[in-house]
């Protein structure tokens, strides 16, 4: 299950998505549109902002923008950015990977499927982008 903080994030971008073109956006009229706590969002933003995915001016006119164009933005990115590892477990993830202390990976059938899982889900997430938030 997505955790709220990334549905947030996915919510703001899809938002900012929308009025692209237009420049920088207020946190507040993000927040008052998505219906985001306010402070929450703060915190959120300022992480897509450190991984380079979005960017802010201050002053007049200022506001968060995307460094990035949102057709390049991956879902698995700001999934691992703001949920960690996509995998349901530590010893199948590709980028958080942690052995099992308890388990024999190459005969544990929950590993097998669970690497479908991710496998499956990374075809998913990779291939969509934000731009596809707001085409669909």
């Amino acid at each position: 299950m997505l955790a709220k903080k990334t549905q947030y994030a996915l919510k703001a971008l899809t938002y900012m998505a929308e009025l692209h073109q237009t420049g920088p956006i207020l946190i507040a009229d993000i927040a008052e549109k998505k219906k985001i706590p306010i402070k929450f969002l703060e915190s959120i933003l300022l992480e897509l902002k450190k991984a380079g995915i979005l960017n802010s001016k201050k002053g007049k006119g200022g506001g968060y923008f995307f460094e990035q164009e949102p057709a390049t933005v991956k879902l698995a990115t700001i999934m691992r950015l703001i949920e960690g590892p996509i995998a349901l477990l530590p010893c199948v993830s590709l980028n958080f990977y942690k052995k099992c202390a308890d388990c024999n990976e190459k005969k544990c059938g929950l590993n097998k499927i669970m690497i479908e899982v991710r496998d499956s889900t990374l075809k998913v997430l990779e291939n969509r982008t934000i731009q596809d938030l707001v085409d669909n």
